[in-house]
């Protein structure tokens, strides 16, 4: 009996250790943080997930806001929602792993995430590709790693690169 019990538990635990995967090391703040998290991600806008109950943000990037409005062809469009239904798009709704890069000022993870590509054994980069595919700017103020897909998609004249647009931040600065 005691064994069977000692099996039990064991393969319990393995289960619960799969179901929440990552690393921890100690943060700036001095409360332990994961270095990294895999998991299912909840899409929260273009430039935010959640993952196993973390809010993450995407390292060098800044999205549309919500409800941010942009102009294509003199028309108006929520580019907020279009940025955020593009990482949907892009996860697929597969496992995402993030590894942090930082803080923000409010203590949650800044980080690089990647998902599955379509061709077996591919990855994609959902910050760079946010960029490129013109859904989402470099964060000049943080990073300078994005500018080279930030250039490429505002020559491409595609996503917010179509049309106008305020940059998220100063969009922010006006309207909230």
């Amino acid at each position: 009996m005691k064994k069977l019990r000692l099996i039990l538990f064991s393969i319990l635990t393995l289960f619960l250790l799969s179901k929440i995967s990552y690393a921890k090391e100690p943060s700036h703040s001095g409360h332990e943080w994961p270095s990294y998290v895999q998991g299912e991600a909840k899409v929260v806008d273009g430039d935010t997930l959640i993952i196993n109950n973390i809010r993450i943000r995407l390292f060098g990037i800044d999205a549309p806001e919500k409800n941010q409005i942009c102009k294509k062809n003199n028309k108006g469009y929520n580019c907020g929602h279009t940025s955020t239904e593009a990482l949907k798009r892009f996860i697929r709704k597969q496992r995402v792993t993030c590894r942090w890069k930082d803080l923000d000022i409010y203590g949650r993870p800044v980080a690089i995430c990647s998902a599955p590509g379509r061709m077996e054994g591919s990855t994609i980069f959902l910050n760079g590709m946010m960029v490129v595919t013109g859904h989402a700017v470099a964060y000049k103020k943080y990073s300078k790693k994005y500018l080279d897909s930030q250039n490429s998609a505002r020559e491409s004249r595609i996503g917010i690169w179509q049309g106008e647009f305020d940059m998220p931040w100063e969009w922010r600065r006006k309207y909230k």
